[in-house]
């Protein structure tokens, strides 16, 4: 069965253009040019990934963004035409799993596609991908690499693959202090770059989810200049 992905962009050239590289890689895309025709689409059908242009005429890219994440976990790619850190954190913030900035080479987006749904696929495996079957347990949290399921004092959260990795490398590694650029290469598996706040973007959305104070986390706690660790 193809990969569907909805590319939603009020651009049409670009979203032409975006639909026309992801099929010729075998993928089935639908085009939305706002947000409500977007979401009425998901409410009766799956897709494998989503790509959100941030200016959207009836509501932003980033509130589109926070509605799928209230109901789905399959990876979102912004495309943004702001370069400033501010709008990538934001982004990140609200469950996306990448930003492509405007103007794009549309072959580094397919990249950033294929990529995405390969750490996908391998979260919502319970097969072979799982090479392990271990669990931490502590505290009240409880994570699970086999079936990818991870409680905070008997509830679920609800983790995208990428949040769920980020949180198993730092239980894995508890008492100890983890750097950034050695966490977002674990995860991503990409070179880090120096001004990167992926990685904090998407600790602070871990630490909403598991409704930890910012300043005094219980959990995953900040070694300011050095990394984040869990004791």
């Amino acid at each position: 069965m193809k990969n569907k992905i909805i590319v939603v962009d009020d651009e049409q050239d670009i979203a032409g253009l975006v639909e026309a590289y992801l099929n010729n890689e075998g993928y089935e895309v639908l085009k939305f040019y706002n947000a409500s025709d977007a979401l009425e689409y998901l409410e009766n059908n799956s897709v494998s990934l989503a790509v959100l242009d941030v200016m959207l005429p009836d509501m932003s890219g980033f509130n589109l963004c926070r509605e799928i994440r209230k109901s789905y976990l399959f990876p979102i790619i912004m495309l943004t035409a702001k370069v400033e850190d501010m709008d990538k954190i934001t982004g990140l913030t609200l469950g996306a799993d990448d930003y492509v900035t405007k103007p794009f080479n549309p072959l580094e987006l397919v990249a950033r596609v294929k990529t995405q749904l390969r750490r996908y696929t391998r979260y919502n495996s319970h097969g072979a991908a799982a090479e392990e079957s271990s669990v931490y347990d502590f505290s009240g949290l409880y994570i699970s690499r086999e079936n990818h399921k991870c409680t905070l004092y008997g509830t679920d959260l609800m983790l995208t693959p990428i949040e769920f990795n980020i949180l198993w490398y730092l239980c894995e590694r508890r008492g100890k202090v983890v750097s950034s650029e050695e966490l977002f290469e674990a995860v991503w598996g990409e070179k880090y770059l120096d001004n990167n706040n992926t990685v904090m973007a998407h600790i602070a959305r871990l630490r909403e989810k598991m409704s930890e104070p910012a300043r005094k986390p219980k959990f995953i706690k900040t070694v300011w200049g050095v990394g984040y660790k869990i004791e």
